[in-house]
């Protein structure tokens, strides 16, 4: 019995065996491939230890799982506490060693929160946000007295240090944000140290002609210049704080309240602060 030869259908229904089988295998190996993440860390209050562990709670998870191949924050703060502030940004830097950051400022990114802008790789702001108020605040330590009922072994014991003291650390404090903002800027950076050191805000077009931040856009914007600088196309984003389990977050009492229930935009407690406060009638 002879071979009989294959028929033209024959012929091209083998051929597109070969063409489909491997279509269909890269298919379905894609569908296993779970999506490369942008990672989103929403800061919507001040930087203290409750709302700062919290940042950097997600910052070491994006740090240390590999399907999220960037991060953006999504701010609006007035800025914190001085120590709070630099361990997120310390943190930052070490997520930017293998990741790229990006910032989203919404309502406002002052101080302490600008002090986190400068160390991400790519900010953008609305054309109404504040941005900037670059500088330090603090209540300057009471002078020294005697109280019959309290006993130290030195002067300043109860006090820490005293007030010259207190202000030269003031001072060593505001070069350092200075230092941040230059190093995280580079040559974007379009103003000198007497404009940055005036503890202004901007609003978002004014930072941007500044070179405070490097474009003008949304959320959405943001996400794709993450993507962007990731190499990566096709992501799904992912709420961090959702990612690590963390609990929904509680405002802890960082303002100080008035005897009459009014929550005023200051401290509760004394101390060093990159902090935006706006003005008001009358302070604490």
């Amino acid at each position: 019995m002879s071979d009989s030869a294959p028929t033209p259908f024959g012929r091209f229904r083998a051929l597109a065996g070969w063409i489909l089988l491997p279509l269909i295998a890269g298919i379905l190996l894609s569908l296993l491939i779970p999506k490369p993440i942008i990672g989103v860390i929403y800061l919507k209050d001040a930087i203290y230890d409750g709302s700062a562990q919290d940042m950097i709670t997600q910052l070491i998870y994006a740090r240390e799982h590999p399907e999220v191949r960037a991060v953006v924050l999504v701010v609006n703060s007035p800025g914190g506490t001085v120590t709070d502030t630099e361990s997120v940004y310390l943190e930052m830097a070490r997520l930017r060693q293998t990741k790229p950051v990006v910032m989203m400022v919404e309502g406002m990114a002052a101080s302490g929160a600008y002090y986190l802008a400068a160390g991400s790789d790519y900010v953008l702001a609305k054309p109404s946000s504040l941005v900037g108020n670059i500088g330090i605040i603090g209540y300057l330590p009471e002078s020294p007295s005697v109280q019959e009922e309290v006993y130290s072994t030195g002067p300043y014991k109860t006090l820490g240090y005293p007030r010259d003291t207190f202000i030269r650390d003031m001072d060593t404090l505001k070069q350092g944000f200075l230092k941040a903002v230059q190093l995280g800027r580079g040559d974007r950076l379009k103003i000198g140290p007497e404009v940055v050191l005036r503890g202004e805000i901007w609003t978002g077009t004014t930072a941007l002609k500044y070179g405070l931040i490097d474009a003008i856009g949304t959320q959405s914007q943001a996400f794709d210049q993450a993507a962007a600088m990731a190499h990566i196309a096709h992501y799904t984003t992912a709420d961090l704080r959702t990612l690590t389990g963390l609990p929904i977050f509680v405002t802890s009492p960082f303002y100080y309240q008035a005897p009459d229930g009014r929550m005023t935009p200051y401290p509760n407690q004394s101390g060093l602060f990159y902090l935006y406060v706006p003005p008001t009638e009358e302070q604490p």
